[in-house]
């Protein structure tokens, strides 16, 4: 497998990301990166970014969160400061979960409080489920665990359509067009880093192919039994979804109806599309503190 790595002058002078990088080497070599701030001994916050962002998504969230929590907030193998594999071939529903779980064990992350997005909330939730002993609790913002019996939104089909054939994949701006803010110049440049060529792309042109919508898609069996597992989780479920997103809109209500740990929080609905970190960051994470501080 052949790996691309983004250079590191690609990553200077981000704005309002001051953040030292951090790296673990897993699976035999690729490089994965994380921010890691806060007390070290203090409960682990995992923040898990989604398609196609990397941890900057997260950038005004973790200082107000690092005060009393130790926050990591890794990026994905095929995103940000992480070694990228060049083909989209590379990428599965599968391998992105092992490589994610074996980042959590080198961490040995224990009482995790989960806070995804997007993908990463398809890796996370399928992650808690399966590994149920290392988390406390989870909180979901614009994301879900789909089992491939679901009917895939038309906002979905185009995306996906989009990321497989079209020639243009601009970062900055998809994530922009996701957002009700105006990202400024210097924002989409950050999103835009990690990426400089087509090669440090497939990751990004591969996640929207690898969600299951058939269930003979290779992973929906892991999903199903997934979502059974999050049927009987008893511990904290947080939902704080935005009001603005085409693809996720509707999915707090079914997690909050599915898992038994969601019955009587404090929910929350976000102003903002897509991308709630950007456009609703700091209330996401007032959101979350709250709810950490009074469970």
């Amino acid at each position: 497998m052949e790996t691309a790595r983004t250079p590191e002058e690609r990553f200077a002078e981000l704005p309002d990301f001051p953040f030292e990088p951090h790296y673990e080497e897993i699976a035999g070599g690729l490089r994965m990166h994380y921010v890691n701030e806060g007390p070290a001994d203090a409960e682990p916050i995992l923040m898990l970014h989604g398609e196609p962002s990397w941890s900057y998504l997260y950038r005004s969230m973790i200082p107000p969160c690092a005060a009393r929590y130790r926050v990591v907030a890794p990026d994905l193998i095929g995103f940000g400061r992480s070694d990228k594999p060049t083909r989209v071939a590379d990428y599965s529903y599968q391998s992105h979960i092992d490589w994610l779980l074996e980042f959590v064990e080198r961490l040995d992350l224990i009482g995790i409080t989960l806070v995804c997005q997007d993908w990463g909330a398809l890796l996370g939730l399928r992650l808690a489920a399966e590994h149920e002993g290392r988390f406390a609790r989870i909180a979901v913002g614009n994301g879900i665990l789909v089992t491939g019996d679901q009917t895939s939104p038309r906002a979905f089909k185009l995306w996906k359509r989009f990321a497989r054939w079209s020639p243009w994949f601009p970062i900055g701006r998809i994530v922009d067009l996701g957002c009700f803010k105006k990202l400024s110049t210097a924002e989409r440049r950050a999103y835009d880093a990690p990426f400089p060529t087509a090669e440090h792309k497939a990751g990004t042109r591969a996640f929207p192919r690898l969600v299951p919508v058939s269930p003979e898609d290779p992973a929906a069996p892991a999903c199903r039994r997934a979502w059974a597992k999050l049927g009987q989780w008893e511990k904290p479920f947080l939902t704080a979804f935005s009001n603005g997103d085409p693809i996720m809109r509707g999915g707090d209500r079914v997690l909050q109806k599915h898992v038994p740990g969601a019955h009587g929080q404090p929910h929350t609905k976000l102003e903002g599309g897509h991308f709630l970190q950007e456009d609703a960051g700091p209330e996401f994470a007032a959101a979350v503190l709250a709810w950490m501080t009074a469970g």
